[in-house]
């Protein structure tokens, strides 16, 4: 640990330091562990749902509370809603996702793993041997092909010597050649299938097909299945949004790279109904507002970027619409190319078209100045909250080689879990007394720790990795003086300020 600086560690080296410091601190945990887990399902601890609580409050915040300033110069109308997460299942038939929610799905007859077939890369020797031999790994994670090649060709191969290519790109022949990620013989993959993404679950007593309903695998269409129930009890007007977030299901065939793809998670998603021949610009207003949101939570700029979609990785909705833009984030595992971190969709009218023709509900908006009726477009700035959790997860974390216990997370005051700790420099001479007074007045204010346990090193230590801003220390001239002393985070600088002005300073540096 001493060798190791914030520069040098990279990739999946630097992931694997940020997952066990989240296990180690309580941010994330796998869910059932004591059962051996369930593979694509999380639970998050102590430090890692208050970080979660304090991302999604400063999304709705900032969309539904104090919404963004439109181009006119004025605040958007942004209203929330948080609608169940079993609907009708003629809302899944209508929305399209009963038919066509779906990932291509490749087995392994060897192994009886499932793979994504899209995310399936294939390795190929640049010097082909005596007889041709192909090795496959998920995206991103070549190190297990590598090691099955060399086994394979009995050659010392760096991933130098091989060309990447796309499963899908291969041929029957070369198919047939190709060592599944998991497999020992060649020939073991099938071809791609089409696998639905739904979680299917029965309402009522019986488990019959009559009694089948879908766990939500978005939270849009809760949206749109409530839009006219807004209309009519809002004073809204179009344009105008309908934010909430929560939880969303999908039985992701190989959820991967920890909490980045997962079965289980939690959306903040945004509709922005409008008029359709004001669709683009607010498409365009919408994606780099959405940037320029996670810029404002202290995320680089470096490491953030707006790629649009081309056409084949449209969603059906987008077809109808302008397409889509991800604000992608570079993440450990995907650096030095990016991931998706939030997507900015243009739906068209497809939603609002297919619920009416389902419902026989009339959808239209009936515009009182212009005595038109039209069918809105939307635009979808839809947010994955645990993905965004990741990506704070990775910008925040820091190795400082220079202290005793280097690793930090170096959390945006907004976002952090604990805003100060509150410690007494020694157990004696009344400075636990003054530092529990200290710490009673400011819990009332900011998420605080009050800590008397160990030496004040480790202390620091501590409240270093849980991301905490601030801690005051209550030492021997406290009494006499009536100061504390403020350590910073991210410097270790210390200063002394007046014991009755800590509330203060933290209110104008955290509040």
């Amino acid at each position: 640990m001493s060798e190791m600086t914030n520069d040098s560690l990279t990739g999946s080296a630097r992931m694997e330091k940020i997952v066990a410091l989240c296990k180690r601190r309580g941010f994330v945990f796998p869910a059932s562990e004591i059962y051996g887990g369930i593979n694509g399902f999380w639970d998050y601890g102590p430090l890692g749902a208050q970080l979660k609580n304090n991302l999604r409050d400063a999304w709705w915040r900032d969309m539904v509370e104090a919404p963004p300033i439109g181009p006119d110069g004025h605040p958007l109308s942004i209203v929330g809603l948080d609608s169940s997460i079993v609907q009708n299942p003629k809302a899944w038939i209508a929305s399209g996702h009963v038919g066509g929610f779906s990932d291509p799905m490749i087995d392994c007859r060897e192994s009886k793993a499932r793979y994504r077939a899209d995310h399936l890369m294939v390795l190929r020797p640049k010097e082909q041997g005596e007889y041709l031999a192909l090795f496959a790994f998920l995206e991103g994670e070549p190190e297990p092909a590598l090691k099955r090649a060399k086994k394979v060709l009995r050659l010392s191969v760096h991933l130098a010597d091989f060309e990447t290519h796309l499963l899908s790109e291969l041929n029957e022949e070369e198919r047939s050649k190709v060592y599944g990620p998991d497999a020992a013989k060649a020939g073991t993959l099938t071809e791609p299938r089409e696998f639905n993404l739904m979680f299917k679950t029965y309402v009522g007593a019986t488990s019959s097909e009559d009694n089948v309903a879908y766990l939500r695998p978005e939270t849009a269409q809760g949206i749109f299945l409530n839009y006219k129930n807004v209309l009519d009890t809002s004073r809204v007007r179009v344009p105008f949004g309908i934010a909430q977030v929560g939880k969303a299901f999908r039985n992701e065939v190989t959820p991967r790279n920890y909490i980045f793809r997962s079965r289980e998670f939690e959306q903040m998603e945004m509709e922005w109904f409008c008029a359709p021949d004001e669709a683009a610009s607010w498409f365009e207003f919408w994606s780099k507002t959405r940037l320029e949101w996670w810029k404002s939570l202290g995320v680089a700029e470096e490491n953030l970027r707006l790629r649009k979609h081309d056409q084949d990785e449209l969603a059906h909705y987008s077809r109808e619409g302008e397409g889509t833009y991800d604000v992608e984030y570079r993440y450990p595992f995907t650096a030095p190319d990016f991931g998706e971190l939030e997507g900015v969709a243009h739906r068209g009218d497809f939603d609002l078209t297919q619920h009416q023709e389902h419902s026989k509900t009339k959808l239209q908006y009936f515009d009182p100045e212009t005595r038109e009726r039209f069918m809105p477009h939307v635009i979808e700035p839809a947010s994955g909250l645990t993905r965004g959790v990741l990506a704070i997860l990775c910008e925040s974390y820091f190795v400082d080689p220079e202290r005793p216990s280097p690793e930090i997370m170096r959390f945006p005051s907004r976002l952090a879990p604990i805003k100060a700790g509150v410690f007494p420099l020694v157990n004696k001479d009344g400075m636990p007394e003054i530092a529990e007074k200290l710490y009673l007045e400011l819990r009332t204010k900011f998420p605080t720790q009050f800590d008397v346990k160990q030496a004040i090193g480790k202390r620091y230590a501590r409240m270093d990795e849980a991301g905490t801003p601030f801690c005051f220390t209550i030492d021997g001239e406290t009494t006499t003086e009536q100061t504390v002393t403020v350590r910073d985070r991210d410097t270790g600088s210390q200063e002394r300020i007046a014991i009755d002005s800590v509330s203060a300073f933290l209110s104008e540096r955290v509040g």
